[in-house]
């Protein structure tokens, strides 16, 4: 496999040099061979020694040259204008198929310029979580960095209580984010902004021209994707500037999670206490951050403030309509209804779900297989059998003959429960990895049905259910 460090060619400002710091007993836990086939490498190479070595963080890659990146960051508000990778490293990036190229950066692989006093290491718990979640989102259709392997490193890492160390391999297709522009502006290198601008369309943005289409781009993206979040019940839990990445792809799986009951001010990341980035706050805090990126683009939109404000405004502007377009699309599809006029619908459906805290996904999936001709009772979600009724007949009138085949597509079975990933990992604690790997079966493929897996299909019960998450660094 040939790795290339492209990102080197960017300033200098923009990374610092790193070590990777070896560790004495690696062993595979998991690989992801499909990934693996997408980005070219023989399933026999990622199960072989050089490739562990190399997941590990023990032998440089040919022609690799480890980077750990710079950047600021809003964190709940808050700015601080240097962070970067301090537990992990851009590895470099590789050419697959299509010509377009992949970044592989390595998560747990020891102090760098940016750790902060931190260990530089990472959990297998927390590894592994990112691995699930990563490949829930893929199964979902939704864009999202992925994982191509969890290496466990044989040492002992100290957080709440000793746990296994481990290294993740992270894909992405970029990792630059909004705090990576907000740290060079903090610094005042415009020629630095222009030139991470121009490295970002050439990469992953082809068509798009100079900064004003480049921010119209990263506006557009992050409104396909948080509006897609939102239609399968998902809270990122932590959407701090420095978590929101240029491409449009999920990144940082810490405190995120999937709803079970519905509640649109649900929030599970233990630090959020204010409840800033709540199900339902998730389109403003995203516009809230393009807004931090805009203001970074600011000396590039054009010669006079002013003008380049005026841009910015005007780019802006088309964040929230673009969200809310994708949102009902993709909300009335989960319905069954093609009729983008029949937006009312949802407002009416959500409300229902929020007054009986229906299961988010096991309303859609009950709606999908009573449109299947299958006997399911709908008034568990409901608070009471007029609110169903009334609710229905609007339903029944709006649904067209092609029904039973958006819903299908758009409503998923399995989702990363909170309760079954926990579980799953207990499991693996305790040196069983055969309920993840059920757990993955579903995740990857969350829109067909297995009669085996069945009990994934199953809320969470009081004493199981998990009301909170955490940042896992």
């Amino acid at each position: 496999m040939l790795i290339e460090q492209s990102y080197a060619a960017l300033p200098p400002v923009l990374f610092a040099k790193a070590t990777l710091m070896s560790v004495a007993t690696p062993k595979l836990v998991i690989a992801n061979d499909a990934l693996a086939g997408e980005l070219g490498l023989p399933r026999e190479w990622l199960h072989s020694d050089a490739a562990l070595e190399m997941l590990a963080g023990n032998a440089p890659a040919a022609h690799g040259e480890p980077l750990a990146m710079a950047y600021a960051g809003h964190q709940f508000g808050g700015f601080n204008p240097s962070l970067g990778d301090g537990r992990a490293m851009l590895f470099g990036d590789v050419e697959i198929g299509d010509g377009t190229r992949r970044e592989l950066h390595l998560k747990g692989t020891g102090r760098t310029t940016y750790s902060r006093g931190a260990d530089g290491r990472a959990t297998l718990s927390a590894m592994l979580r990112e691995y699930i979640i990563s490949e829930a989102m893929h199964g979902l259709g939704l864009p999202t960095t992925r994982s191509l392997a969890v290496v466990e490193t044989g040492e002992r890492v100290w957080r709440q209580r000793p746990e296994q160390g481990a290294v993740l391999t992270r894909v992405a297709k970029s990792h630059v984010r909004v705090g990576t522009f907000q740290y060079l502006a903090a610094r005042g290198e415009t020629a630095a902004i222009a030139a991470l601008v121009a490295h970002e369309i050439a990469r992953h943005m082809s068509g798009v021209v100079g900064p004003a289409g480049f921010l119209d781009e990263v506006i557009a993206r992050q409104a396909r994707l948080i509006a897609g979040w939102m239609s399968f019940g998902f809270i990122h839990g932590v959407m701090n500037t420095d978590n929101m990445q240029i491409a449009g792809e999920t990144i940082d799986y810490g405190p995120c999670a999937f709803m079970d009951g519905f509640d649109p001010q649900k929030v599970f990341s233990s630090i959020d206490e204010n409840g800033r980035y709540a199900y339902d706050k998730q389109p403003m805090i995203g516009l809230w951050n393009l807004t931090r990126l805009a203001e970074c683009l600011l000396p590039l939109l054009a010669n006079e403030r002013e003008a380049a404000i005026k841009i910015a405004e005007e780019c802006l502007q088309r964040f929230m309509p673009q969200f809310e377009a994708e949102f009902e699309r993709r909300m009335l599809t989960k319905l069954g209804i093609s009729d983008l006029e029949q937006a009312g619908l949802i407002t009416k459906t959500l409300q229902q779900m929020a007054n009986a805290r229906a299961d988010f996904t096991q309303f859609f999936t009950a709606l999908t297989r009573q449109v299947a001709g299958r006997e399911v009772e709908l008034l568990p979600f409901f608070i009471s059998e007029v609110a169903m009724m009334e609710w229905r007949a609007e339903w029944d009138a709006l649904r067209g003959q092609d029904a039973l085949a958006l819903m299908a597509a758009h409503n998923p079975i399995y989702i990363a429960r909170n309760h079954r990933v926990e579980a799953a990992l207990t499991a693996v604690g305790e040196g069983n990895l055969l309920p993840m790997h059920e757990l993955l079966i579903g995740l990857q493929k969350p829109f067909e049905e297995r009669t085996e897996l069945t009990s994934l299909e199953l809320a969470p019960s009081a004493q199981e259910e998990v009301l909170q998450t955490f940042c896992g660094t």
